[in-house]
């Protein structure tokens, strides 16, 4: 069993975090305060953390390099699922995500790493990509 990641993101409005986190993404909710919450994300301990600074309309900045053809997002982060679990979100993703950053697509086709991917923000800008390979202990890794 891997251990759990614990990573914490800034967000610009505590109230909006929860909303896309915990009723969209369906993330369970752990401990929280007035200014970070807490979520489950499969298992790993996401902590989104209030920056009024962003103010009411502020985004994370980023920067993009080019991965098989798509313009991924940096920083970024997300969580390596099953394939069946994957499939399961992007159908659920694409109820509530306005606009992908990159659609749900298999990347690497027929090659070493060949993966399922998709990248999406939260409102506060941070880039969240899911993926998941057929044989997760064989390509993960690949080279």
């Amino acid at each position: 069993m891997l251990t759990p990641f614990h990573l914490a993101v800034q967000v610009r409005d505590i109230e909006e975090a929860s909303l896309f986190y915990g009723e969209k993404l369906g993330f369970p909710q752990g401990r929280s305060d007035t200014c970070w919450i807490d979520y489950n994300m499969f298992g790993h301990q996401v902590v989104v953390h209030l920056n009024p600074e962003l103010g009411p309309t502020g985004k994370i900045q980023k920067y993009c390099n080019p991965v098989d053809d798509h313009a991924v997002p940096v920083p970024h982060f997300g969580v390596v699922l099953e394939v069946e679990q994957w499939k399961e979100l992007a159908e659920r993703a694409r109820g509530f995500v306005d606009k992908f950053i990159i659609e749900p697509y298999v990347r690497f086709e027929g090659q070493p790493g060949e993966q399922y991917t998709m990248f999406f923000e939260d409102p506060s800008g941070n880039a969240l990509e899911f993926k998941a390979f057929a044989d997760i202990q064989s390509q993960l890794f690949t080279t």
